[in-house]
């Protein structure tokens, strides 16, 4: 009798596989049971359950996409250390086994965060990381009801 013999890619692939398949016969499923009765109601567009007002080219301020862009790349630069620290802390484990390689790991390491302290740094020093802040204003209006009224509301 011949045995089956999967290597761990040949898992993940089937594991790959499968998953594509649920979500296309659950999607196929979903699209033959489901009602469809489009109207004007259903077919607005809505933000939030708001109406939406003016164009979809809004202005906004670029800090925003700036520090969104920063968080992302710092992110992906922490995953990096994921995998550094599985390895260490295998190899840590094992007895009898030269520790040269540590010393080497745990500086290579810090040059690694002292890299990104360095990006952060500059990105600190450049004021990509300031929100902005709003002017505070002194209100020239003068109210035609005479303050009196007010506290008199107010009691």
């Amino acid at each position: 009798m011949i045995e089956p013999n999967l290597t761990e890619f040949g898992t993940i692939l089937i594991f790959i596989m499968g998953g594509i398949l649920f979500v296309t016969v659950g999607l196929f499923v979903a699209k033959l049971i489901r009602p469809n009765r489009p109207n004007y109601e259903k077919l607005t567009t809505y933000e939030s359950g708001e109406e939406t007002i003016g164009t979809a080219w809004g202005q906004f301020n670029i800090k925003f996409y700036i520090v969104a862009l920063i968080f992302l790349l710092f992110e992906v630069e922490i995953i990096y250390l994921f995998p550094w620290a599985i390895i260490f802390g295998d190899k840590a484990l094992i007895e009898g086994t030269d520790y040269a390689w540590a010393w080497f790991a745990i500086t290579e390491m810090f040059i690694f965060i002292f890299v990104l302290a360095l990006g952060l740094a500059y990105a600190w020093r450049k004021g990509y990381l300031d929100w902005v802040r709003p002017m505070n204003k002194v209100s020239d209006f003068k109210s035609p009801i005479p303050t009196g009224a007010y506290n008199h509301l107010k009691k």
